[in-house]
């Protein structure tokens, strides 16, 4: 696969290294929710990437982080972003240890908040092209 398709997440859709994180993070936020904060700055490459965070304090359990990050791809595949990195951070706690991992309203909030972060960046993007 060359990463060249519209609804793919090859490795060239992905932040991986240490320094592209870096570099997206040292920019300001760009928008904030009730659980994410999104971090963005334009690329030179023809498509988006996307990098995700979830840390271990905001979200104890694997599972929910792994559901975290599947959700936030998923979005960002189907969204279609003009080319910027990405980096989708969890900022706030979506569960403990002592109640249950994920629950469909759980990933419905989530899904609901990253889509209107994308929303916005697709409209802000349309906004700036004349």
């Amino acid at each position: 696969m060359t990463g060249e398709g519209l609804h793919d997440f090859a490795r060239v859709r992905r932040i991986v290294k240490t320094d592209e994180f870096s570099s997206v993070f040292r920019l300001r936020p760009t928008q904030k929710t009730a659980h994410f904060v999104l971090y963005t700055r334009p690329n030179s490459l023809p498509h988006a990437r996307l990098g995700v965070v979830a840390a271990k304090r905001f979200a104890p359990r694997a599972v929910t982080r792994n559901t975290i990050k599947r959700v936030t791809r998923e979005l960002f595949r189907v969204t279609g972003l003009p080319p910027l990195d990405c980096i989708v951070r969890l900022a706030r706690p979506v569960n403990t240890k002592s109640g249950p991992a994920t629950t469909s309203a759980l990933k419905a909030e989530l899904r609901s908040e990253l889509e209107r972060l994308f929303a916005a960046q697709k409209a802000r993007a349309a906004a700036a092209t004349p």
